[in-house]
């Protein structure tokens, strides 16, 4: 007998299968299949960025293929569990994620709002972290058009401010429709650009295949390896693992994605009055405990899973990709990518200029797509999220226009990234600390959510146990990192 105990009195029905779910499998199924991806596109291209172009040739330059690992363990916690977890409460409850975390235990908010302010400052940081590489590399293209007796560091920083005021100003004019449609090919340029770079190298593939499956293996660093890889070991790793994928807004504007997408129950005709629901608290139980429904809601929940594959490939294939290129060429030369960090996006171009002169163009296409993606989707992301979290703390900021939200947000990111471009902050010090706060703590912080959001969910709606369990070693897994994190950056301070 169904229960009937939400305060409406009413149990909502897990719609029925048609279509692709109720298709017996085919290649024709297996095409619509991959016109799930998309949410994860938005999440990937936003993940890619300095660390997965920049950090990680670096760590291949030294430590060759035998760190290869940590990219997989990086990708598997964040890319496939906390995605996943994240991206199935929404699908399943039909609530947002902002509405299910308002009420826990201690002041109304507390959590969401500190997720919030870790973003808001994280991220002028890491917006900085990606677009001064960029603007270097047009600057250095560029170069001998432009007046020599003005310094390239002025340079430098006027076309990385404009390059950031370009990707800011045409997120604001850019649906979240339009944004899918839009990092799809980015990623697909991506892919294509990188692989096709990186297998030129002839990289070894026993030394691939041995490098990702060496989990926990630490290779040592060289006499000739650079100096945050000999002084600075464990923080140079915990940087770089955190670096891989997202920060906080990525994730949970994931599961807001997710229900534009109208996976799971969020395609019931009554979403509206089921998101009401969150109202009277966190309990979910207008769901039906009828097995043959929740099998149903099971089947329902196909594209979210291939969404969250399609993305987690993506973001390994094109991060190892970066790495290997290192290994392969650079390592054998025991050459360290020189200059300032910030410059490593020009230097790396000599990585495929040593295999065919006609691969450097491909290079810049791959590179400055995949990082002008990352700039675009951010305020998109962070919007998303702040208008939703808000509305859940205060609920007259429902009315509040989104378009206008993000133009705050966007003018807050442009203001303050132009402050640190301009700066004499290091590269290194600018990717320590936010990948000890928005990605190391606070996809941790989204960890612990994850598994505390599941267990509210009826025991027939609950993810399996295996994917709880490692939800759960994922969130340890970052919590580690950030301590790693801690309590090298403030040795450092």
């Amino acid at each position: 007998m169904s229960k009937q105990h939400d305060s409406s009195g009413e149990v909502i029905r897990v719609p029925d299968l048609e279509g692709v779910y109720s298709e017996p499998f085919s290649f024709r199924k297996l095409i619509k299949l991959l016109t799930f991806f998309g949410p994860a596109a938005l999440l990937a291209s936003l993940a890619i960025g300095a660390g997965e172009t920049i950090l990680v040739t670096g760590v291949g330059a030294w430590a060759e293929y035998g760190l290869l690992w940590l990219i997989l363990v990086s990708v598997l916690v964040k890319a496939v569990f906390i995605t996943y977890l994240l991206g199935r409460y929404t699908a399943v409850s039909g609530q947002y994620i902002g509405h299910s975390l308002v009420d826990l235990p201690g002041p109304r908010g507390w959590m969401i709002l500190t997720l919030i302010a870790i973003e808001l400052v994280g991220l002028s940081l890491a917006l900085t972290a990606v677009a001064k590489p960029c603007g270097n590399l047009v600057a250095y293209l560029f170069e001998n058009a432009l007046p020599p007796d003005v310094p390239q560091s002025f340079w430098e920083n006027t076309v990385t401010t404009l390059f950031l005021g370009a990707a800011m100003a045409l997120s604001l004019l850019t649906s979240y429709k339009a944004l899918e449609r839009q990092q799809i090919i980015i990623c697909t340029v991506l892919v294509a650009g990188t692989v096709l770079g990186t297998w030129m190298v002839w990289p070894s593939i026993s030394g691939i295949l041995l490098g990702t499956i060496s989990v926990g293996s630490l290779p040592e660093a060289p006499p000739w390896g650079p100096p945050a890889a000999k002084n600075e070991y464990w923080l140079n790793l915990v940087t770089v693992f955190g670096y891989v994928g997202g920060t906080i807004s990525a994730y949970l504007a994931y599961s807001n994605w997710v229900g534009l997408r109208g996976w799971g129950i969020t395609s019931h005709p009554h979403i509206a009055r089921i998101r009401g629901f969150s109202d009277t608290g966190l309990r979910i139980d207008y769901l039906s405990d009828d097995p043959v429904e929740a099998q149903r809601m099971r089947a329902l929940l196909t594209p979210l899973r291939w969404d969250v594959m399609m993305g987690a490939v993506v973001l390994f294939v094109v991060t190892a990709s970066f790495m290997i290129a290192g290994a392969g060429v650079l390592f054998p030369r025991q050459q360290i990518l020189p200059g300032n960090a910030f410059d490593l996006l020009t230097r790396q171009s000599s990585i495929w200029a040593q295999i065919h002169s006609g691969l450097v163009p491909v290079y810049y296409i791959a590179v400055v797509a995949s990082l002008w993606g990352t700039l675009a989707t951010i305020p998109e992301a962070v919007t998303r999220v702040t208008h939703e979290f808000l509305s859940a703390v205060w609920k007259p900021f429902e009315t509040f226009p989104y378009k206008r939200l993000q133009a705050i947000i966007v003018l807050w990111f442009f203001t303050t990234s132009c402050i640190w471009i301009w700066s004499d902050i290091s590269f290194a010090m600018l990717t320590q600390i936010v990948a000890m706060l928005t990605t190391n703590l606070g996809v941790g912080l989204l960890g612990v959510a994850a598994i505390y959001l599941n267990f509210k969910l009826p025991k027939l709606y609950r993810a399996r146990t295996w994917v709880v369990a490692g939800g759960i070693l994922a969130t340890i897994v970052l919590m580690l990192a950030f301590t790693g994190s801690a309590i090298g950056v403030l040795g450092k301070m």
